[in-house]
Formats: structure tokens, C-alpha cells, sequence
């Protein structure tokens, strides 16, 4: 199996690696540069953070949201 990205795989993780006044601000460039609806975008993400190439390609960000997601999983 090729686990290298994809040109819209890197775009949400920029996307995603981006400061954030508002969270409609990113909802617009969600929609507006990647053309997803939010929903969608999230579960992207959230299967990018479990890719090794995702790690490799930007490992701070990565990284960073593993541990929200555990977090948030071990509020629950």
C-alpha cells in the first residue's frame, strides 16, 4: 500500500496547522479552499493522524492533535 499524501491530504493539514481568529473564519476556508464541508474535513483529519506519512510530513502538528483527540477521548 502507497502511504505517501495527497495533494489534498497536505492542503488539510496546512489548513488545519493555520492560526484561527474564528472558527466560521476557518469553516469559510474549508469550504472555500479545499470545497468540503466541514464535517468531512474533520473526518479527513482525523484519519490522517493515524498515517504514518502525516506524522513524517509535519510531526509537531501531528503529534499535537493526537494528544487533543486522546484527550478529548479520555473526557468521555
Amino acid at each position: 500500500m502507497d502511504d505517501s499524501l495527497s495533494d489534498r491530504d497536505r492542503a488539510v493539514l496546512a489548513l488545519e496547522g493555520r492560526q484561527w481568529r474564528t472558527a466560521s473564519a476557518k469553516e469559510a476556508a474549508i469550504r472555500g479552499e479545499l470545497d468540503l464541508a466541514p464535517v468531512r474535513y474533520y473526518q479527513l483529519l482525523n484519519g490522517l493522524l493515524d498515517r504514518p506519512a502525516a506524522l513524517a510530513h509535519d510531526p509537531l502538528l501531528v503529534n499535537r492533535l493526537r494528544r487533543l483527540r486522546e484527550q478529548r477521548r479520555a473526557r468521555r
